[in-house]
């Protein structure tokens, strides 16, 4: 039977995390939203503060708290601003955490301790025009000159793409795909115009181009060839940090709709009272005890080295699926106000929608699922 509790540790992270949010990033988040820009400032701030590098060793830089405590950060920051979450998600989960999972001592030491330091920012760029959900296909090549790689070729939808300093790439060379390490002051490296999106506005996401760009030969990450199988494993974290994020953002839709709905008054009584809002709240909740039970369950195992490729796919799948029904109830609840920018519920409703798409579409989690379930014959 699993049982779990957080460490005195863990809570006093919380703590602190609940705190920063609150005075830091909740007064400032509808301008994020409005400004398409998370404030340099408030990044330097999250960077001081250990955040950014919290799941890794302090021997890289990191806090040492783990996956699990890095979860407790997303899901603390993402009650405040999804697009906040989702700048450090991208720098540490995905982007950093490729150097920490594949990297050898020197390039930990080169770049992962400033990346976990939060002195550099980091992305991870795998997606491509034809490559997104099949992204073993990627174009992107990188070929041999001497001591250096070349790389050519364009990726899309790469978070933190123009704000990063270093970027986790993933190239096909004569042998597959394999990952390097880049700098993005090098020659060649460009990153194009933001999107304009629906929803977590202040994250930036841009496409990159990769013109001739020379990267010392030792900044191939792993063995060549072998860079697809490190892909996948750091998108095991980052679907679980993503679940994490959902988790925090699902429990600010329901303190928001549970005040909101005791404040309001219809037909001379709070609306709290009528069945039909309980019902929706008490749906919020049941899926909220779900999301928050397999992230940490989930945590564990990952912390404990065990694969857990099918139990990432279930956080993810299963909390995005829950966030999106659970901001569409909070706005059920909130009524004319809840379609209103007056109050965060409209900017949560926005965010949460890019869950099911990105970290591989929630159709992409469930052929995960189904290949481990026909594997095991359907024993778990």
């Amino acid at each position: 039977m699993f049982e779990f509790k957080f460490t005195e540790e863990q809570n006093m992270l919380r703590e602190m995390v609940r705190d920063f949010t609150n005075n830091e990033i909740k007064p400032i988040a509808s301008k994020i939203d409005e400004n398409e820009k998370i404030p340099e400032d408030l990044i330097k701030k999250i960077g001081e503060l250990g955040l950014m590098g919290v799941s890794f060793p302090e021997e890289y830089g990191g806090g040492g708290f783990g996956e699990i405590g890095y979860c407790i950060v997303q899901e603390e920051i993402a009650r405040g601003c999804m697009s906040t979450a989702t700048m450090n998600g991208a720098h540490q989960s995905i982007g950093s955490n490729v150097i920490y999972l594949g990297g050898t001592e020197e390039q930990k030491q080169k770049y992962l301790v400033p990346l976990a330091s939060g002195q550099k920012i980091g992305a991870f760029c795998l997606t491509e025009a034809q490559a997104g959900s099949d992204s073993f296909h990627l174009k992107t090549r990188a070929e041999l000159d001497g001591d250096e790689w070349v790389l050519n070729g364009e990726k899309l939808w790469i978070t933190n793409g123009s704000i990063a300093h270093i970027v986790s790439v993933f190239a096909r060379t004569p042998k597959g795909i394999s990952a390097f390490i880049v700098e993005t002051d090098t020659p060649g490296f460009t990153a194009g115009p933001p999107e304009k999106k629906m929803g977590i506005k202040g994250s930036v996401t841009n496409p990159i181009s990769f013109d001739n760009v020379r990267i010392p030969k030792e900044n191939l990450i792993g063995t060549d060839g072998r860079g697809f199988l490190i892909a996948m494993k750091t998108l095991d974290a980052g679907r679980l940090g993503l679940g994490a994020a959902c988790l925090g953002a699902a429990k600010e839709l329901l303190e928001l709709s549970t005040v909101y709905a005791k404040q309001r008054k219809q037909f001379d009584t709070a609306i709290s009272n009528f069945q039909a809002v309980q019902f929706m709240l008490a749906e919020m909740a049941m899926m909220i005890y779900n999301m928050e039970s397999i992230v940490y369950r989930t945590a564990v195992d990952y912390d404990l080295k065990k694969p857990i490729s099918q139990q990432s796919a279930f956080v993810k799948l299963y909390c995005s699926e829950a966030l999106d029904n659970i901001a569409d109830l909070a706005v059920q609840v909130h009524g004319g106000m809840g379609y209103s920018k007056e109050l965060p519920v409209e900017r949560f409703y926005r965010d949460a929608r890019i869950n099911k798409i990105f970290e591989g579409t929630n159709e992409i989690q469930k052929g995960i699922i189904a290949r481990d379930v026909i594997k095991k014959n359907g024993k778990m």
